[in-house]
This record gives structure tokens, sequence and C-alpha cells, in this order.
């Protein structure tokens, strides 16, 4: 019989304020993937680049921020989260001053890809501090839902803010405006967020799996950035992505092998969590189509202002807000991911649908505006329940490369959906103007609409495809470790929480 005493359960009365942290964090790494978007002309007159190079200051960020995820997660695991969350966030801070006082188009690009790196840092610790600090069902799923709500809502608050900071003040304080929130964050970081100590042998970091995953990261990223300038028939595009896919069979290979794994593919293999990634990444290939393709429609075709264009999302987030509070406190308990996120997946199908019926008579509030909505409570419905879901019973001492593969499948899924979008709207608009000859300034609007229509179109495919990966690989309730009902992980006095896993999911095994 073993002679240990009984752990111990420890409610830290600091965790909500750890939440307002975290998601300060979150916020920062989210918004800033489409807050500097608006600010880019300003930009570009004021440091003389090329309409060719413009692309590299939203790239540079892209490539660092999704080929080092996984890296900062697992850094955050053996580095502690408190240590790893502080320094992402100072080196956050710093390479937003420096690309907001940058005097040339090099340094700005340096200062982004700098920021890309830190937030990969970042992104994954803020997860990884959420799932360790609230371990209570009831508890977690309420933090879960404020902080999907957030990556889910980060990339409109981006459009609204750097619409107002770039009329209001100058291109700059887009990326000024992150020191302002990393003061904040880190005070409360220095302050709320506890300092546990690691006992036993610390793991190793998996050098050759993070060169090989990093490696396919980057090709991924790279080759489908590159699709969006040079086409899908460029050999650089299919050579990185080519690339990318040899690299990633290797990593598996070597994840198999591995004694001191950067992702033990158990992780990723999990039903529940392997349905949960996948659902990240098609919601985040929707949004950032949604985001891109309505702010082109409402900024070139109904002459919307850059903070019009952000204020007319505000919508969007509030139902966003409500959808992932209500999913989190009622609908995850009662129904489980396996019913809620393919609701979501169908309710992102008929936003998207609504939108290809956009037209030059359009008006915002009879048809913008209730797209718009649906959309954003469809957003809300998917990404708490999948974010939950994909950290769910996963030892502590691998929840921040866990937490990682969440924000990867969210930037992953960007990166595809944008390149996958732009080139099919290019196809459209190119083949409207070709059927319609002379072209005119009328037959260019007409051509914009039906490339922005065709993209609507497929992005409803994404969604359809979503809801029925969703409802195939989710288990069903009574299967899996019930979000609402999990038993809450013990927190020994003293111990290393490294050392006290998580409850496994029944039927696991």
């Amino acid at each position: 019989m073993s002679l240990t005493p009984p752990a111990i359960l420890v409610t830290d009365p600091r965790r909500w304020i750890t939440l307002v942290v975290v998601g300060l964090a979150q916020l920062m790494v989210v918004l800033d993937a489409t807050v500097v978007n608006i600010a880019l002309p300003s930009a570009q007159a004021d440091l003389d680049f090329s309409d060719g190079q413009r692309q590299w200051i939203i790239t540079a960020y892209s490539l660092a921020f999704g080929s080092l995820l996984l890296l900062g997660g697992r850094l955050s695991d053996l580095m502690g989260r408190k240590r790893t969350f502080i320094i992402g966030l100072i080196g956050f801070a710093l390479a937003s001053a420096l690309g907001g006082a940058a005097g040339s188009f090099e340094l700005l690009v340096a200062a982004r890809a700098l920021q890309g790196a830190f937030g990969a840092l970042l992104a994954p610790t803020a997860l990884a501090v959420l799932t360790t600090t609230f371990t209570i069902p009831k508890e977690r799923a309420r933090a879960f839902g404020v902080f999907g709500a957030i990556a889910g809502a980060g990339g409109a608050v981006g459009l609204l803010l750097g619409g107002f900071l770039t009329e209001a003040f100058d291109w700059r304080w887009n990326l000024y405006i992150n020191v302002f929130i990393a003061v904040f964050a880190l005070v409360g970081a220095l302050i709320f967020i506890p300092i546990i100590e690691r006992s036993g042998q610390r793991p190793k970091l998996d050098v050759p799996g993070t060169l090989l995953v990093s490696g396919a990261l980057f090709g991924l990223v790279y080759g489908f950035s590159n699709a969006e300038t040079d086409g899908w028939e460029s050999p650089m595009t299919w050579g990185m992505l080519a690339g990318a896919v040899i690299l990633l069979g290797a990593f598996i290979a070597w994840q198999r092998r591995a004694v001191h794994p950067l992702l033990p593919l158990s992780i990723v293999l999990d039903r529940n969590r392997g349905a949960a990634y996948i659902s990240v990444l098609i919601a985040g290939a929707g949004m950032f189509g949604i985001f891109l393709f309505v702010t082109y429609y409402l900024q070139l075709t109904l002459g919307y202002s850059p903070i019009q264009t952000g204020l007319s999302f505000l919508p969007m987030i509030g139902m966003l807000v409500l959808a992932a509070q209500l999913g989190t406190n009622l609908f995850i308990p009662r129904f489980g991911p396996k019913i809620l996120v393919p609701a979501g997946m169908a309710l992102g199908v008929i936003g998207m649908i609504y939108l290809t019926f956009l037209d030059t008579t359009s008006t915002y509030a009879a048809n913008v505006l209730p797209p718009l909505m649906i959309v954003g409570f469809a957003m809300g419905t998917i990404m708490p329940a999948s974010m939950q879901t994909a950290t769910l019973g996963v030892d502590r001492q691998f929840a921040g490369v866990a937490s990682a593969m969440v924000n990867t499948s969210q930037q992953v899924g960007g990166s595809i959906g944008t390149a996958l979008l732009n080139t099919l709207a290019a196809t459209a608009a190119a083949d409207y103007l070709a059927a319609h000859t002379p072209v005119s300034e009328a037959i260019g609007v007409q051509a914009a609409i039906a490339s922005y229509s065709t993209a609507y179109w497929w992005g409803a495919g994404f969604f359809a495809v979503g809801a029925v990966l969703a409802a195939a690989l989710f288990r069903r309730r009574g299967q899996g470790l019930s979000l609402a009902a999990a038993p809450p992980s013990p927190v020994v006095l003293g111990a290393d929480p490294a050392s006290v896993p998580d409850a496994e999911p029944v039927g696991a095994r």
C-alpha cells in the first residue's frame, strides 16, 4: 500500500487575473496578424518600398511565427511557464518598438520576423498557462470560452485598431501599441503567475525533431505565401511544399523513436484531439478568408474608410463572444464537441453562402451585417470547444507543445486559406474579365465581386468539409473524458506539476 499522502487540491485565488494576463498576451499576438495590414499603404509611402516588397511585411511575421511554434511550446515545458511567458512578452515588445521606429524597409522586415519568433514563444505558453491553471471543469470551460473568443476575434480587433491608429495617429502606432499592452501583461505576469519549480531530471530538447518540424512548417507557410504572389505554377511554391511534406514525414518517423520527443505522437493521434486540431485549422482558413475579402468589399466596393471597416466587424465580434460564453457554459456540457463543433461549421457554411449574394447595390445593414453575425456565432461555437478538447487530458509536461499545436493549426489554416482563396478569387476575376470585353471600370468592379463570391463559395466548402470531419472524428459523449465532468487534476503542494499527469480520457487506451 502506498504511503504517499493524499494530494491537496489547491485553487489559486489569483487564477482569474491570470486569465486576464494571458488573454492580453493572446490578443497582442493574434491581432498583430491583421493590425499591420491596414497600415501597409502608409508604411509603403513613408519607407518607399515597392508593391513586390510589401508582402514581406506580412510574410516575415508568418514565417517566423508558424515555423517556430512547436519549438516555443516545448521550450515553455522545459524552461517553465512563467519564465518563458515573460521572455516572450519582453521580446515581443522590443521587436514591436524596433518595427515602429524602423527607418528602412529592411529593418521593418527584421522587426516583424523577431515579432513572429517571440510570438511563437508567447502564444503556446499563454495557452499552456491557462491549461495548467484552470483544472476545475466549470471554471476551465469559462476560461477557455474567454480565451477562445479572443483567439477568434483578435483578427477583427486588429482591423478595427489598425484603422483607428492609422487614421488618428500614424502607421507606426500599429506596432507601438504592442509595447503598452505588453507592459500591462508583464506586470500582471510578474505578480500573478506563480513560479513552479521542476523536480527530478529535466527532459532534453529534441534538437533533430525541432529542426525537422521547423523546416517543414517554414516550407508550408512559405509555399502557400509564395502561391499568393507567384502562383501555383512557380517552382518555388511546389518546391517548398514538397520539401515540407518530406521533412514532415521525416519528423514523424523520428518522433517514433526519439528518447525525448518534441511532440509525442499520442497527443495528435488521439481522436478527440486530432479532430480539435483539424477543426481549428479549417476555422482559421475560413476566418482569414472572411477578414480578407469582406475588407476588400467594404473598402473598394462600398468605399468605407479603414475605421469604418473595422467598426463593421464589431457585431461579428459581439456574436463570437456571445457564442463562446453560451457554448462553454451551456452547450458543451450538454452536447459535447461532437455536436457543437459540426453545428458551428454548419453555421459557417450558411454565413459564407449568404455572403455570395453581395453586389454593388448591397447595403451593410441588410446584406453584410447578417452574414457577419452568423459567421461570428459560428466561430464562437467552434473555437472554444476545439481549444478545450485539444489540450484536455494531456500530461502536464507536454501542455506547452500540445498548446502550440493549436496555434500551429490556426496559423497553417490561415496560410492555406489565404493562399487558396486568393488564387481562386484571382482566377475568377481573370475569367470574368476575359468573358466581358471591352473592359471598363464597371466591368472591373463586377469582376472583383465575382472573385469575392468565388472565395465565399470555396470558404463554404471548407466549413462543410469541417462539419463532416468533426462529426466523424469527435467521440460521442461517454466514449471520452467529458469537458464538463472531467475530474480536476490534483496540484500537490511542493510537487512538480509535470510529475502529476492529467486524467487520462476514458476509453483512450
